[in-house]
């Protein structure tokens, strides 16, 4: 039995691992792209033990050498693939910033690349995509599935008119079954490109079409897609730089918000997107207008969890009746305490919002030894609002207590500042530029 055969032999042993890494890495992406707004298929597969083969033989023809069976599972990075097909191709920006952070990126290839010296003579660019070999971050496995963290995953990101032609050219240039092709087909083929490359364009003003309605300042947002493009096309004005996924976050929960308190026209968001800083890797657009309306009337911290729990996290199953919840009610109830206290002391017609540290100290309402400790508590604040973590019940405790001792350090300067005596307090409600946490 030759080497190949000797590969395919234990790749077809290994085939449904392989295809259950694909499955878990697609259901990761489509679950984040969905929540993000971002319009997208998302397909994953195990290779095909038949084209394995041919792929294999044709490598070997090629020149390619193995020794072993591991060299060739080293040479074939693509056992395990998931496609992303985007509607609208001026999102990939969006789509790598995502997997930046939801996978650990091994290398990436954006296409077309260097074109080949012997490469058939065309008018238009070809293949126009960007490939990514990854692999799952075993932090976010269970016990279960820590073993698919080794695998690699091929991600393949392209618009849904060029996935299409892609497939076309692959199977009739790449893997022939009927001989090469004639001139003819080839000149068909770049035809098509050409007609791909046009659509694209067709797709990024269709979309930017879309920006537009969305944009009317009185028409209602009708979904969290929607909402996702006019993020995109108002953030990145007052932000002025591209924004990544990373900087998007669960715009789908952040739409059911705004839907249930009424504030879903443009012209009712735009005070809460001008406020918006430029440090979105680490504070979410979504995140960041969310906090904004919650620090308006804590009472909507009630609401927004009832949103959170028919909107989880994949793989988040809360459970009320789960101690842990007792004790993050008890922190939560006195940072909403902290919330009201600084949004009454706050001047008419400020709007408010969720102060850092060093506004706080700032406003000599901190002392400089709780500067770090608020810091961490709002981190806390943050990880429970939406959902990145749980800390245990002992952290919540001794959080809640070291929140009561803050709480009562601000109530004693303030009233030493006196009622209305407090101009600088107005830094702390109005559009600041440092950094959020």
């Amino acid at each position: 039995m030759d080497l190949i055969n000797q590969f395919i032999g234990r790749y077809t042993k290994e085939y449904d691992y392989y295809s259950q890494v694909a499955q878990l890495a697609q259901q990761k992406l489509d679950a984040n792209l969905q929540t993000a707004g971002i319009r997208s298929i998302v397909t994953a597969r195990a290779k095909s033990i038949t084209r394995l083969e041919d792929k294999c033989r044709q490598r070997a023809e090629s020149g390619t050498t193995y020794s072993t069976i591991d060299d060739i599972f080293d040479d074939i990075a693509d056992l395990a693939g998931v496609r992303v097909a985007l509607y609208f191709p001026a999102e990939i920006d969006q789509v790598d910033g995502m997997i930046t952070r939801l996978f650990k990126v091994l290398d990436k290839k954006e296409f077309p690349g260097e074109p080949k010296a012997k490469a058939r003579k065309k008018i238009f660019s070809g293949y126009s995509a960007t490939h990514y070999r990854v692999q799952l971050k075993e932090e976010d496995l269970n016990e279960g599935e820590k073993r698919y963290a080794a695998a690699r995953i091929e991600i393949q990101v392209a618009s849904v008119l060029m996935h299409a032609w892609s497939e076309v050219e692959h199977d009739l240039v790449y893997k022939p079954l009927m001989g090469d092709l004639s001139d003819e087909e080839y000149a068909l083929l770049d035809q098509l490109n050409g007609l791909v490359l046009a659509g694209n364009i067709g797709l990024e003003r269709l979309q930017k079409a879309g920006q537009a309605r969305v944009a009317e300042n009185d028409r209602k947002i009708a979904n969290h897609y929607d909402l996702a493009v006019h993020l995109l096309g108002a953030a990145e004005k007052v932000i002025d730089k591209p924004i990544s996924e990373s900087g998007l976050g669960r715009v789908d929960q952040l739409f059911d918000l705004i839907r249930a308190l009424g504030i879903d026209t443009p012209g009712q968001l735009k005070p809460y997107i001008d406020a918006l800083h430029g440090n979105v890797e680490q504070r979410p657009l979504a995140e960041q207008i969310i906090d904004a309306l919650l620090a308006e009337d804590s009472n909507r911290y009630e609401i927004y969890n009832s949103i959170r729990r028919q909107r989880p996290w994949a793989g988040e199953v809360p459970d009320p009746n789960n101690e842990t919840y007792r004790h993050i009610g008890m922190f939560m109830s006195r940072w909403m305490e902290l919330e009201t206290l600084l949004r009454r002391s706050s001047p008419p017609g400020a709007r408010p919002i969720i102060p850092t540290a060093r506004q706080l100290e700032g406003m000599n309402l901190l002392s400089g030894d709780m500067v770090y400790e608020f810091d961490l508590l709002r981190r806390a604040r943050n990880a429970l609002v939406h959902g990145v973590e749980v800390p245990g019940i002992e952290y919540l405790d001794e959080a809640t207590k070291r929140l009561d001792m803050i709480i009562a350090e601000i109530k004693r300067r303030l009233d030493e500042q006196g009622k209305g005596d407090q101009p600088s307090l107005q830094l702390c409600f109005t559009v600041g530029s440092s950094p959020e946490v």
